[in-house]
């Protein structure tokens, strides 16, 4: 799967996403257009309800369009079946929560390792992929520490070496700084934007703090369920 010269990574065109039937439909993005080019860092923001998470949800393959049309590297996602879509998501995307979502009962040598599980890799092979990518995050030494014995931080470092050890083409960071303390948080975007910056991982996150969204190269700004044009 590769993207046409000059096409954008990711294009949203008239998206809509209606939960619910009748009088109880919600219209939660009534009319998304975005487009988002490799090597971005994009930052979208909004006020609760305004439907920056429902999108990120329908970037991250995790949810369909109501209506309008989707491409991910000039592919249509909404034409794609479950199983297709379970492939896209596994070798292309790499997905950073707010709570973390670590596995307790295992090292963070094991978290990591997750993904490349998923793809049938020999044990030799992913135990050396995650060690890599735990070192890269600053957390050599801490292969065997179970998440209860790291901090806030250091949990959220090993998220995202479990979400890079796979190299996707776009990293889904949904408010990735909600659970951490300022001091921490700018450790985090500092990580992100060296992810970034020198390897071309194209970021895409979700945020409610204009101090994290300043790290990222654009601001995308949600209201009432479309974006909102850019001011001055």
């Amino acid at each position: 799967m590769s993207a046409e010269p000059d096409a954008p990574l990711i294009e949203l065109r008239d998206v809509t996403k209606v939960y619910g039937t009748g009088q109880a439909a919600v219209e939660a993005l009534r009319g998304v257009a975005l487009r988002i080019m490799a090597g971005e860092f994009v930052a979208m923001m909004g006020p609760s309800g305004s439907g920056k998470s429902t999108c990120m949800n329908i970037l991250g393959c995790l949810d369909l369009p109501s209506s309008g049309s989707f491409s991910f590297l000039s592919v249509q996602v909404e034409r794609l079946h479950r199983n297709q879509l379970a492939l896209l998501r596994r070798h292309y995307l790499g997905f950073v929560f707010q709570g973390f979502n670590l596995l307790p009962r295992t090292s963070a040598l094991e978290n990591v390792e997750l993904p490349l599980m998923y793809r049938g890799m020999s044990g030799r092979l992913r135990r050396q992929r995650a060690r890599q990518a735990l070192a890269e995050v600053g957390l050599a030494g801490w292969e065997h520490h179970s998440p209860a014995e790291l901090s806030g931080g250091q949990q959220q470092r090993v998220a995202i070496a479990r979400a890079m050890v796979s190299d996707p083409v776009v990293l889904l960071a949904d408010e990735p700084t909600g659970n951490l303390d300022s001091a921490r948080s700018h450790e985090l975007m500092g990580l992100l934007t060296r992810l970034n910056q020198e390897r071309g991982v194209t970021v895409v996150m979700v945020t409610h703090e204009a101090e994290m969204a300043d790290y990222a190269g654009r601001i995308v700004n949600f209201r009432d369920g479309l974006v909102a044009p850019p001011t001055d």
